[in-house]
C-alpha cells in the first residue's frame, strides 16, 4: 500500500464510528473494543444484561461495514449442522446421476452474530471452535474455507441460569476479547429514549468494504511495538500463573493463569488500538488499556476469591500494579 493508501484507510475509521454513533448512543469503550478485534483478525464475546443493544451493535457494525452478515440464534434444540451446513442429495435430471452437494449454513458470511451463545448445549458450542480457529469447516472429511474477513461476533446474558451453558475455558479462550457492556449513564439514556421512540430513523451508510477491512488488518500487524513492551506483555501473562508467579494476589486467588494465545492476543490489540487512534506504535496505555478485555476469560481464581466476590478483573487490576515496564 502507498502512504495515500493508508492515510485513506486511517481517516476511514472515524467515519466508521460516526456512522456507528448513528444508532448506537454512548458505549464508546464497547465499540473500541469491538473495532480492536475487528482490525486485529480475532472474535469477541459481549457480555452484558437484556436491552442494552448488544445484537443492535453487531447489526449496525455489518451495515457500515458493508460485509455479509448472518444471525444465529442459539437454543437449546440448534444442532451443530444448522449451523455448520449440511450435504444434500441432488440429481441431474439430463443423466439422472446422483450426487452429494454441501449446503453451507449460516457460518459461512464475513460477519456472524451468534445471539445468546450460552443458550445451547456444549455440543453446538463446539461447533465454532474450528471455525474460530482455523478458519474452515470440515465436513464429511471436506473442508470448506469460510470467507476472509471472518468476524464472529457472541453475545450472552450474565444474569440467566436456568437453561444455560456456560462456555468451556478451551473455547473462551478462542475469543481474542471478552467485553463486558454496563448499563448507559444517565445523558446516554435519556437520549436513547428521546431518539427511539419516535418516527424517526437513522440511515447507516457502508464506509468500509471487504477488502479495506482485510488491509486493514494487514496494517495492524505492521504497527510498531518495543522491546520494553514485549517484555511487559510477557511478563504480565506469566505472573497470572499461579505456580510460577511473583504476584501475591495470584498465589493466593489464582487456580489457573494465562496461555502463550493471552500475550499474542494483548500485543495485537495493543497494535489496533494504536492503530484506531492514528498511531503506528502501541503504548503502555494501548496495553493497559485492553488487559482487562484480553485477561478476564483466561484467568481462573479459586473458591476463596468467589467466597470474597473478587473477580478476575480485580486479578487484572492487582497485575498492572505489580508488572511495571
Amino acid at each position: 500500500m502507498t502512504e495515500q493508501d493508508v492515510t485513506r484507510l486511517l481517516q476511514k475509521i472515524p467515519q466508521l464510528k460516526q456512522e456507528i454513533g448513528k444508532v448506537i448512543v454512548g458505549q464508546q469503550q464497547v465499540l473500541d473494543e469491538v473495532l480492536v478485534a475487528l482490525l486485529a483478525g480475532g472474535h469477541a464475546l459481549l457480555e452484558g444484561v437484556p436491552g442494552l443493544a448488544k445484537t443492535l451493535l453487531v447489526r449496525t457494525l455489518a451495515q457500515a461495514t458493508d460485509l455479509p452478515f448472518r444471525r444465529i440464534q442459539f437454543t437449546p434444540d440448534l444442532m451443530p449442522t444448522d449451523i455448520l451446513g449440511t450435504e444434500i442429495l441432488e440429481e441431474d435430471h439430463g443423466t439422472g446421476h446422483r450426487s452429494f452437494k454441501f449446503n453451507e449454513g449460516p457460518i459461512f458470511a464475513s460477519l456472524v452474530l451468534a445471539d445468546e451463545i450460552n443458550r445451547t448445549p456444549p455440543k453446538t458450542q463446539a461447533a465454532l471452535l474450528e471455525a474460530m480457529q482455523e478458519g474452515h469447516v470440515t465436513y464429511a472429511g471436506q473442508e470448506h474455507a469460510l470467507p476472509k474477513p471472518f468476524f464472529l461476533l457472541a453475545t450472552q446474558n450474565p444474569i440467566e441460569q436456568s437453561g444455560t451453558y456456560p462456555l468451556p475455558e478451551a473455547q473462551l479462550d478462542r475469543f481474542l476479547l471478552y467485553v463486558r457492556i454496563g448499563y448507559p449513564t444517565e445523558q446516554e439514556e435519556l437520549a436513547v429514549l428521546s431518539g427511539t421512540t419516535g418516527t424517526s430513523r437513522q440511515q447507516v451508510q457502508p464506509v468500509l468494504g471487504g477488502e479495506e477491512v482485510r488491509q486493514l488488518q494487514q496494517l495492524t500487524r505492521q504497527v510498531s511495538i518495543s522491546e520494553e513492551l514485549l517484555g511487559l506483555v510477557n511478563r504480565l501473562v506469566r505472573a497470572t500463573r499461579p505456580a510460577t508467579s511473583e504476584v501475591k494476589f495470584i498465589r493466593e486467588y489464582g487456580r489457573w493463569g494465562a496461555g502463550p494465545r493471552a500475550g499474542q492476543a494483548l500485543i495485537l490489540c495493543a497494535k489496533a488500538r494504536a492503530l484506531i487512534h492514528g498511531r503506528f506504535a502501541a503504548t503502555l496505555e494501548d496495553v493497559q488499556a485492553l488487559a482487562p478485555a484480553v485477561l478476564r476469560h483466561r484467568v481462573l481464581l479459586n473458591f476463596n476469591a468467589e467466597a470474597e466476590n473478587l473477580t478476575p478483573d480485580d486479578a487484572v487490576r492487582e497485575l498492572l500494579q505489580a508488572v511495571r515496564i
